[in-house]
C-alpha cells in the first residue's frame, strides 16, 4: 500500500498500523509523538488499532514548549 509520510510517498505492507508504523519509521521519542491521519489526530491509546489504508497521509508531530 502507498501511504504518504510527511509528504513524501512511501511504500508499506497492508495492514499495518500507527503503532507498527511509528516502529518501521523509527520515530525519534514516541512517547512524546502525535500523529495525525487524514488531517485528523489518532488518539495515543489507538495507534494499536488503527490500520492504515491505501493513500492514507500520515504526520508525526512534536509539541515543543518555550517562550517567554
Amino acid at each position: 500500500m502507498k501511504l504518504i509520510i510527511a509528504g513524501v510517498q512511501k511504500e508499506y505492507q497492508d495492514g499495518l498500523t500507527v503503532a507498527e508504523l511509528i516502529k518501521v519509521e523509527n520515530v525519534e521519542t514516541p512517547m512524546y509523538v502525535s500523529v495525525s491521519l487524514n488531517d485528523e489526530f489518532v488518539k495515543s491509546g489507538e495507534y494499536d488499532e488503527t490500520v492504515l489504508r491505501d493513500d492514507d497521509v500520515v504526520e508525526f508531530l512534536y509539541f515543543m514548549g518555550g517562550g517567554r
